[in-house]
């Protein structure tokens, strides 16, 4: 059903509780003013390592049911953020988490790795077509850390944004729409480095992560966005929380730790690269929806220059 709202977001993730790390504090802010946020997660994460030991059983190599046990975890998340319109890419289960690079799974049917990216696009034109989001975000060409189902999410997401704006593409998915705005996931190298340092002095895990271990990592000067969603930090703090299984949020909600149990910031400003669309009036952006006419008809949202022209 196509959203009433006048903003409507779009992002697209690889696993469960890749969302509330990257974009929790910006999808509660969005979702608490009122904009339409759709997050769309391409698989159900069960290559994923398990961290309470009382859930090991879960992992791949078990009883194999960690995808639907995540499915749980995301569902307490968005309740969390106040997100409605979550949605698995072509279904739940449809595509499997293909493992780290370089590992076994990259090979097994089905996994996501191995998709066809026009035909997984295409799943995802439908959703583009029916919510009509003027901004999606999702990864960079690497996927922020070279994590096979993140380089495919990116590639997925860039071309639905080009299939979902040609009217000669599938018409029976519905009136085409051009998406105005297309950001990456991006962390500042200088706010890094001070939140590990950070870290390092307060976080109650026996060791710090580096630079490197944090996806999206840039020089200052790459990032046009800075979302400050601190008044929604104890949000995203429990929907961080909420992927037990993957994550352990320090007591108080300012640090956090994956299975490598390695200390992180718990970022409240989430940062971005506008890499599609015409920036705001004003850099660095405070709002992804900055510069965009939110009347715009039904071919997509225009900017404020575009409709000078």
């Amino acid at each position: 059903m196509t959203s009433t709202s006048d903003r409507r977001l779009l992002l697209v993730h690889a696993h469960p509780d890749d969302e509330s790390i990257n974009n929790g504090a910006t999808m509660a802010r969005y979702a608490a003013e009122g904009a339409h946020v759709t997050l769309v997660t391409c698989t159900l994460g069960e290559g994923g390592e398990v961290i309470p030991a009382g859930l090991a059983h879960l992992t791949a190599d078990r009883d194999d049911t960690l995808g639907a046990h995540r499915i749980g975890e995301l569902t307490e998340a968005m309740a969390a953020l106040g997100v409605t319109d979550v949605r698995f890419l072509g279904g739940p289960g449809r595509y499997r988490d293909s493992g780290m690079m370089g590992v076994p799974d990259n090979d097994a049917p089905g996994c996501f790795w191995r998709a066809d990216v026009d035909e997984a696009a295409g799943r995802l034109v439908a959703v583009v077509r029916e919510v009509r989001p003027q901004v999606l975000v999702t990864y960079d060409e690497r996927g922020g850390y070279g994590h096979p189902d993140h380089i495919q999410a990116h590639r997925v997401a860039t071309r639905a944004v080009e299939l979902a704006a040609d009217p000669a593409y599938r018409p029976g998915l519905g009136p085409a729409w051009r998406i105005a705005k297309v950001y990456w996931n991006r962390v500042p190298r200088s706010v890094i480095t001070r939140g590990l340092a950070e870290t390092a002095e307060k976080a109650p895990f026996p060791g710090v992560a580096e630079p490197a271990d944090v996806p999206g990592v840039v020089d200052d000067g790459v990032v046009t966005t800075a979302l400050d969603g601190s008044a929604y930090a104890d949000r995203k703090a429990a929907a961080m929380a909420a992927h037990a299984t993957q994550i352990t949020v320090a007591p108080g909600g300012g640090f956090f730790a994956l299975s490598n149990h390695l200390g992180q910031p718990l970022l409240t400003t989430e940062y971005y690269q506008l890499v599609s669309g015409r920036a705001g009036p004003r850099l660095p952006e405070d709002d992804l929806f900055a510069g965009l006419d939110l009347t715009a008809a039904p071919g997509g949202a225009a900017t404020s220059e575009e409709r000078a022209r």
